[in-house]
């Protein structure tokens, strides 16, 4: 493993950007709230990209390349040798070291590490405090970009690392599982109707995804400071955690919050509310309490 955290600094980044075993992505998404205030268009943020980035940085298209196409829930994970074949032509090895950031929230660049700790790839890390701290610190960037060989990746998938619509259901009188919510506090208690109906998961805590950061550079907190945003819900001491948000991208960042903290026994739902809302028949609690 890279980083007991998953983090690694600019300071970090900087003195190893020439190791020839460095994979180096921009996985940049930026999402647009819908005319209507229920679901999001998402953008890729490639031309950002080819305007400037990290030295040496590739870019990685969530929406396209890296979600399962076949799927209509948004941003599923797609079968892991999909997804493998894909990471791979990119080049990603065995003996790669993968750092992901993006502009904006780190929520894409933590949802490419989850899938590659999926697929059994543990040397991978975030940049924490992403784009925005690596520039306002002065560093370098470049738009020029030569591509990385391809790489020879072994899958491993780890499907213990996603849940889906059943085990949410079961978790609902699992008193073992700790069920966290990442979305806005408005989202979460219905106050805002973003996924076609208004509320959370019952028996799920809020976390939300912002509250993680340093609100001065987006760095994720202190890991006390984290440990203190879960107490609450008792998460770090349960059996199982299972996150969920909207399209199981941001809970990746209270998944990346948990492990910084030891909990490493956590799994995402990866259709999240864009699945749940769906169904009628499924509950959605409105309020705060969980």
């Amino acid at each position: 493993m890279l980083s007991e955290t998953n983090l690694v600094s600019t300071s970090w980044l900087q003195d190893h950007l020439g190791m020839d075993s460095l994979r180096l992505f921009d996985t940049t998404v930026d999402l647009q709230a819908q005319a209507d205030g229920t679901g999001y268009l998402p953008i890729s943020g490639y031309d950002h990209w080819v305007k400037d980035h990290i030295p040496g940085a590739a870019f990685l298209d969530v929406i396209h390349e890296l979600s399962d196409s076949e799927n209509s829930v948004p941003f599923m994970m797609p079968p892991a040798e999909k997804f493998g074949a894909a990471i791979q032509s990119h080049g990603v090895a065995d003996d790669s070291i993968v750092v992901l950031y993006g502009r904006g929230s780190p929520m894409w660049a933590t949802r490419v590490w989850w899938m590659l700790l999926s697929v059994g790839f543990r040397n991978v890390a975030v940049l924490d405090g992403g784009w925005e701290k690596w520039n306002n610190e002065g560093r370098r960037i470049e738009s020029q970009f030569k591509p990385y060989p391809l790489g020879e990746l072994s899958i491993k998938p780890k499907p213990e690392l996603w849940v889906g619509k059943q085990e949410m259901r079961e978790a609902e009188s699992d008193e073992e599982i700790v069920v966290i919510n990442a979305l806005s506090s408005d989202v979460y208690s219905g106050k805002l109707n973003r996924y076609g109906r208004p509320g959370h998961l019952r028996g799920s805590y809020n976390v939300y995804y912002g509250s993680i950061l340093d609100p001065e550079n987006s760095t994720f907190l202190p890991v006390e400071d984290l440990k203190a945003r879960f107490s609450e819900s008792g998460a770090l001491n349960a059996r199982k955690v299972y996150t969920y948000c909207g399209g199981g991208i941001s809970a990746t960042m209270d998944c990346l919050a948990l492990h910084a903290c030891g909990q490493l026994n956590v799994a995402v739902y990866d259709g999240s509310m864009s699945e749940w809302a769906r169904d009628e028949s499924l509950e959605l609690v409105i309020g705060n309490d969980p």
